[in-house]
């Protein structure tokens, strides 16, 4: 396909904005063309008149714009597109309905159950893409060797054995079809549970829904088979939701075509980053089609085979910053959330960060911040001359690395004047001002320089992320640079990062539309497994295998399998092309019991004897792991999918070379530019007349159409043969920074900071061995002052907030001078800063050379799985006495002068076996496992502390770390006031007080005291019930914890959570309370449940918000073989201009729940519903929330426990507002009887038992009569709300959702 001679082959990205046209010319020459994507009193379509145009121009023939274009000189077409993406983001594409399993019509409105943002309390969150939902009441449920309820015949498909238990209903889901039809909904997604396995029944739904008339009907188990019912459920919704607006899209876009491109070949790019055919392409492989030009086109051009220099993609746009690798092969991620919508399907990995040109900027509390905020389109910068707010772009321009003479006229009310210097300059002026009232001195350009630092270690950020999250030296990769923005930055990013050279292609403007040419085709099949990878090995008799066309009897599976996989892939691609045509096997693979499987490629690893025909999985999957410290020798392998991916090699040879030059480059003029030193004089090139071979030192501009690049002093470009610029970035002339505060160089630490957390967090993931760390992420990293302050905290666990802080301390005073270099120590106990024993605080002293005590302190918590005690888990509901939940540390010596203290922790971890009724940990190797990780995670903070004062001297990062922690200070004395104020002018006050009770009476009462000169206030818990018989009750870093997270929420906005948080407050509690239990006080229940109601009893007294469910209603069950434990949503409170959210998790939790496949595949259970509770949420001018209900029908005898509050109290409403329903535990017995099983409670059940949990309401807000109709949201797009995607947001997300 590539070879089309004597004809016009053309690549095109359409993008929101722009579209850029790359095309290949019939003599070889190649051209590019950029013109706008909406501009409909020109042209219709912006591919077709790029197309138009370049036709026109080349050959002198006339083709007018009102009549098809004549096809007779295209060879080929290749498009990547944003129609998908942008359906998406504005919810603008088809009217869908959604049919469901009965018992589930709320899944996807639900989804994990964790909010996207912990602290806003208006927990928004994208609507779901259907507009109806029909229940079908059909049910297909694994098998399982002990379930001891009555059996149905088998059906197998793949590795799974299932049974129908109740079959599908034609004739009622005929008539209910019907309905949706009549309502004028054409499009339906299907999605039925375990259907990735055995999809019979939604092909007979497929079948009569095309038959009635549906024009888009989308199979879950056609679109994505992959097990996960959330996901696929999105996925299929996307497409069902996403395709008829391509199709619509596309049929538009070929009538513009004599023939309708009949006899054209025409490809478009899917997310993935290959190819596929117009009439293949669909919905939910096409939200990154455009993005994914980019990466192939920076792979392909930037990477060499021969040094195998790893490269960094960097595209910088308008509102945001994608950040991708490669590094010889293409870097998938199977699962990733665009617009609030979680796709299960192939993408490259694309890393979205919201900081582009349009970054608007702020200056808060002291800190310069730039971003997530965007100018958008419109009014854009400030510069544009619409009234639009400072942004980066502007900052640019104010430094002088921006021409104005260069840019087109195309600015102001009436599109026709350049980019205004004088409009940023007033607006930096009065920016100035403010600034200068915080800490004088500053000039504007200053402050301009400063908040381009600021944005350029915002970008930093996710670059360190993405490749050490892999364990790669971020230092030794190139950074290929393209988008309108990225060329200004790119010099300052590779220095911060270390890296040596910067690539830049000359098609850079319009790599996406280049990438598209040298693109492959791609197919690719895949297909559901669940065996052991050793069956799958030749000469192992499986007995039906469903691929694509029918069902195969199988002798060796394996072989047979790929044969046909790898076949179907060949065949398709032959029919497209005939070309070089490989194809590539994938297993995603896991240990078994673990749920963090791996796509492996058996690259690099040939079959042998004891492995599959394919290669050597079992080898690549394990050397993988080793690379992170991480194996399990003993564990059987899984393979939960086959994946074959075919590849046409169809992409272009590019010959183009630049003319080699005679003598130096000649700049077109001068300017002056602003740097770190001031303003320097600049020669400014145009790109187009430099002469390859020749070199330009920094500083100078080069300028071509689509983009300006900066180079800065110290660097120095150079034209190469094919055209493009490399740039060797030198080492920065680093200014000597003094102790005195310097607020770009606040914001700067602050990132700094911060980074050195998530790394720490990055090294413990990767080390650690247990579910509970590795793949929940149930830990926290942070960094201390020498006092034990906390400096930075990653991620956001709320009940972490402070705590650790606490445990710090605690052993500064308690060990004092009897911490040595060479000592980490191990604290679990509540009066030394612990939450709950299971989470274990790791904690490193950072020692400094002629310094006697540590200069700073490193950390980090993790949920142990089991310390022992009476239940497994540690977490017993019953519990008494502290001896009862396991294990505990006060200040325990984990490591002593370097060394491991195996035995000594060993016997402590076993030490509860002496306790009645009570056992040692019932996973020691695990424990020890992960208390290595968070070891090896302390050892690198240590290490990374180490090289910031190798950098800047002890003395400026503890100044930088003071400064950060006053930062935050600031920001809450601010929040008081401003409180404080409006208090008194409404009620004459500066005291408010709350009360709110537990389920057993427990009152915990409030008062706070505000000093609104100073900007503090005193929390005053006196009058707070007694400790009490049980487990509720919360030791002070709990409190303290909770306070913090209240705070934050209070402010608004972004700010370091460190100590500086709680400086200007004073907490009191009463010694012997449930806030501030004796030392052997039973309190887990504190940690999951007593939290919550100190977060509804503070937000009560600042009117804040009416209270959420306040309870993470806390399930368990478990025998001698398994163990289950999960927390479940309910509803949150109203606010002043919100409803609350219905089923999700609040304030001090957000964990994700278990999906129901995973859930039925692993654990003796049966969900048989999952949705909202209609009506539980208080009623008021907003409504709270509704709760959840969950019903588990359980097959085999277990062991139930439930630590819930709410049962009894329940959640308040506020100014008028209703109080929530509360929640409710019932067991309805096989037998027929129902049983209230109350708050707390551990029974015995019986196969046939089902357990239904409904769970409370959030409280109403303001009085129901003053309801005008129900509240509109203010509409945004969402990639405003949600503009972020990617590896490293995910991790985030999952992180924040433990």
């Amino acid at each position: 396909m590539a070879e089309t001679k004597g004809k016009f082959d053309f690549a095109i990205d359409r993008g929101g904005t722009f579209t850029d046209v790359f095309a290949r010319l019939p003599d070889g020459r190649e051209r590019v063309l950029k013109l706008l994507s909406r501009d409909p009193q020109n042209y219709k379509d912006a591919p077709t008149e790029g197309i138009r145009r370049v036709l026109e121009e080349e050959t002198g023939q006339a083709f007018p714009r009102d009549q098809p274009v004549d096809t007779s000189l295209i060879g080929w077409i290749r498009m990547g597109t944003t129609v998908a993406t942008n359906a998406l983001l504005e919810r603008e594409g088809e009217r869908t309905a959604l049919l469901v399993t009965l018992g589930f019509k709320d899944l996807l409105h639900i989804g994990t159950q964790a909010r996207p943002k912990l602290f806003d309390l208006e927990v928004a969150v994208p609507e779901v893409l259907y507009e109806e939902v029909i229940e079908v009441d059909e049910r297909v449920v694994l098998r399982q060797d002990g379930c001891q309820l009555p059996r149905n015949d088998p059906k197998r498909s793949t590795g799974d054995s299932l049974e129908v238990w109740k079959e599908l209903d034609l004739e009622r889901v005929e008539k209910d079809l019907k309905g949706v039809l009549s309502r004028g909904i054409t499009s339906l997604a299907v999605l039925l549970l375990h259907s990735y396995t055995w999809s019979d029944h939604e092909k007979e739904v497929g079948t009569l829904a095309r038959r009635l008339g549906f024009t888009q009907v989308s199979l879950s188990s056609e679109v994505m088979p992959m097990v996960r019912a959330v996901p696929r459920g999105y996925t299929v919704c996307a497409d069902a939701y996403l395709t008829p607006k391509i199709h619509q899209y596309l049929k538009g876009f070929t009538s513009g075509f004599k023939g309708n491109l009949k006899d054209v070949d025409v490809l478009f790019m899917q997310s993935d980053g290959g190819l596929t055919p117009m009439d293949q392409f669909c919905g939910s492989r096409a939200v990154l089609s455009g993005p994914a030009g980019g990466v192939v086109g920076y792979a392909i051009t930037s990477y060499s085979q021969m040094e195998k220099k790893p490269v960094i993609g960097f595209d910088m746009g308008g509102t945001s910053t994608d950040v991708s690798r490669y590094a010889g092969q293409y870097e998938h991620v199977f699962e990733a959330t665009t617009a609030g919508v979680t796709l299960q399907a192939p993408q490259l990995d694309i890393n979205t960060v919201a900081a582009g040109g349009g970054s608007r900027l702020f200056f808060r509390s002291g800190m310069f911040v730039v971003g997530p905020e965007s100018a958008g389109a419109h009014p854009g910068p400030a510069c544009y001359r619409k009234g639009g707010p400072l942004t980066v772009t502007d900052a640019n321009l104010a430094l002088g690395r921006l021409l104005p003479s260069f840019f087109p006229k195309i600015f102001g009310p009436g599109e026709n004047e350049p980019l205004s210097l004088e409009e940023t300059m007033k607006h930096f002026r009065q920016l100035t001002e403010e600034i200068n009232l915080f800490l004088s001195s500053n000039q504007s350009q200053e402050v301009a320089m400063g908040f381009i630092r600021v944005a350029n270690e915002a970008m930093c950020r996710p670059i360190r992320a993405l490749t050490q999250a892999k364990g790669h030296d971020t230092s030794q990769h190139v950074l290929a640079c393209f988008g309108g923005a990225g060329g200004q930055h790119a010099c300052a990013i590779a220095r911060a990062l270390g890296m040596k050279t910067v690539f830049i292609h000359k098609y850079s403007g319009v790599l996406s539309a280049y990438g598209l040419a040298l693109a492959d085709v791609v197919e690719e099949v895949q297909e559901p497994c669940s065996l052991q990878y050793e069956s799958l090995c030749p000469g192992v008799v499986i007995c039906t295998f469903s691929l694509l066309k029918g069902t195969l009897i199988l002798t060796e599976y394996m072989r047979y399998v790929l044969q046909e996989m790898i076949q179907y892939c060949s065949l398709v691609l032959l029919v497209l092309f005939s070309g070089q045509i490989t194809t590539e096997v994938f297993l995603h693979l896991r240990y078994e019991g673990t749920d963090c499987a791996l796509m492996v490629t058996a690259a690099g690893y040939p079959s042998n004897a004891q492995s599959c025909l394919a290669g050597d999985f079992r080898s690549a999957f394990t050397n993988y792991l080793k690379e992170f410290g991480f194996t399990i020798p003993d564990r059987p392998i899984m393979v939960d999918d086959i994946r074959v991916r075919g590849c046409g090699k169809s992409g272009i040879k590019s010959v183009y070379k630049t003319k080699m030059g005679h003598g130096q480059a000649k700049p077109v003029t001068m300017t002056r530019c602003y740097f770190e030193e001031g303003y320097l004089d600049t020669s400014v090139y145009l790109w187009e007349e430099l002469p390859c071979g020749h070199s330009i030192q920094g500083p100078a501009i080069i300028i071509d159409k689509n983009s300006t690049i900066l180079v800065e002093p110290c660097c120095e470009a150079r034209l190469t043969e094919g055209g493009d610029v490399c740039m060797s970035v030198g080492s920065d002339p680093h200014c000597a920074l003094g102790t005195e505060l310097n607020t770009v160089q606040l914001s700067i630490f602050s990132h700094r900071f911060m980074s050195i957390a998530e790394q720490m967090g990055r090294v413990l993931q990767r080390t650690s061995i247990s579910t509970n760390i590795k793949e929940r992420l149930d830990f926290s990293c942070a960094v201390f002052g020498p006092d034990g302050g906390l400096v930075s905290n990653a991620p956001h666990i709320p009940v972490h907030l402070g705590a650790m802080q606490e445990t710090v301390q605690y052993q500064i005073r308690s060990l004092g001078n009897n911490l040595k270099e060479g000592d980490v120590i191990l604290s679990n106990h509540p009066c030394a800063g612990g939450s709950h024993l299971p989470d274990l605080t790791v904690i490193t002293p950072v020692f400094r050379k002629g310094v006697s005590c540590p200069v700073f302190f490193v950390a980090s918590r993790g949920h142990h799985a089991d310390i022992g005690g009476i239940t497994p888990g540690s977490m017993p509901p019953h519990s008494t006495s502290l001896q009862q939940e396991g294990a505990v540390f006060t200040s325990f010596k984990l490591v002593t002068g370097g060394v491991f203290q195996e035995k000594a922790v060993t016997e402590a971890l076993m030490a509860p076996a002496q306790y009645p009724d009570c056992s040692g940990t019932r996973n020691l190797h695990d424990n020890l496992s992960d208390l290595r990780a968070q070891v090896a995670a302390n050892q690198r903070g240590s290490q990374l502390v180490g090289e910031l004062i190798d950098s800047y001297g002890l003395a400026v990062v503890q100044a930088y770390m003071g400064y950060i922690q006053s930062n935050a200070e600031l920001a809450v004395r601010d929040m008081l006031k401003d409180f404080a104020r409006r208090w008194r002018q409404q009620t004459g006050s500066l005291e408010v007080e709350s009360e709110d009770f537990m389920d057993d009476g427990t009152p915990i009462k409030l008062r706070v005291q505000i000093n609104e000169d100073e900007g503090s206030a005193v929390f005053d818990f006196t009058g707070t019930g007694t400790e009490v018989w049980g487990n509720c009750n919360a030791p002070r870093a709990i409190t303290l914890s909770a306070l913090i997270y209240c705070l934050r929420c209070m402010v608004g906005q972004d700010i370091p959570l460190n100590q500086g948080c709680l400086a200007p407050i004073r907490v009191i509690i009463p010694s012997g309370s449930i806030l501030q239990p004796s030392q052997n006080a039973a309190v887990v229940g504190g940690n999951v449940l007593t939290s919550q109601r100190v977060v509804d009893v503070i937000f009560r007294a600042f009117e804040v918000c009416a209270a959420s469910q306040g309870c993470m209603n806390n399930i368990s069950f478990g025998s001698e073989k398994i163990g289950y434990y999960e927390t479940v949503a309910g509803g949150a409170g109203a606010g002043p201009s919100w409803n609350g959210r219905s089923g999700v998790h609040s304030h001090m939790t957000n964990t994700r729940i278990t999906d129901p496949e995973i859930l039925e595949k692993r654990y003796p259970v049966i969900l048989e519903q999952f949705s909202l509770r209609p009506g539980s949420g208080g009623a008021g001018k907003y409504c709270g929330g509704d709760g959840v209900m969950r019903k588990l029908l359980f097959r085999s005898k277990v062991v139930l426990s439930v630590l819930t509050e709410r049962r009894s109290t329940r959640p308040y409403g506020l100014l008028g507002g209703e109080d929530g329903a509360a929640g409710l535990n019932l067991l309805h017995r096989v037998d027929g009887r129902v049983l209230n099983l109350g708050a707390k409670t551990s029974i015995s059940l019986q196969p046939g038992d089902m357990f239904c949990l409904y769970t409370p309401g959030g409280g109403g807000y303001g009085r129901e009569e003053d309801a005008n109709g129900r509240p509109q949201t203010k509409r945004r797009r969402l990639n405003e709300t949600f503009p972020e995607r990617g590896s490293v947001f995910e991790y985030r997300m999952a992180q924040e959702g433990v």
